[in-house]
């Protein structure tokens, strides 16, 4: 027994049960969903072709974070950077990355300040 399961056991907190095994494709199906990692990994083509689309520049300042319903948010590093997808160019970006995925997948491109 680990010392983690032994300091949860003496704060009160109930012990999990164990399992018998289990395959290796339920096991990490459980992880990409419980870390979050298997929405990104789902994504991750829309992600490159947004990437590609800007340029190598750009995407350091420009980072896709989110894909849903055809909407992609990007969060952006300035403000400078924020104003200049939002007005001109991000459009052009948008029509680019959507060429390079070869269907019209992104319809909506939700730009944000960094926090």
């Amino acid at each position: 027994m680990g010392d983690g399961s032994r300091i949860r056991r003496l704060q009160g907190e109930p012990r999990t049960p164990r399992r018998g095994p289990v395959p290796l494709g339920d096991a990490l199906r459980g992880f990409l969903s419980a870390s979050g990692l298997g929405e990104q990994l789902r994504h991750a083509h829309t992600y490159r072709a947004w990437s590609d689309a800007v340029g190598l520049k750009m995407s350091e300042r420009a980072k896709p974070v989110h894909f849903k319903f055809g909407e992609l948010t990007v969060e952006v590093e300035s403000a400078t950077h924020l104003h200049e997808l939002q007005n001109f160019t991000g459009e052009q970006y948008r029509c680019e990355a959507n060429s390079r995925l070869g269907e019209e997948r992104i319809k909506k491109i939700l730009f944000r300040l960094k926090r």
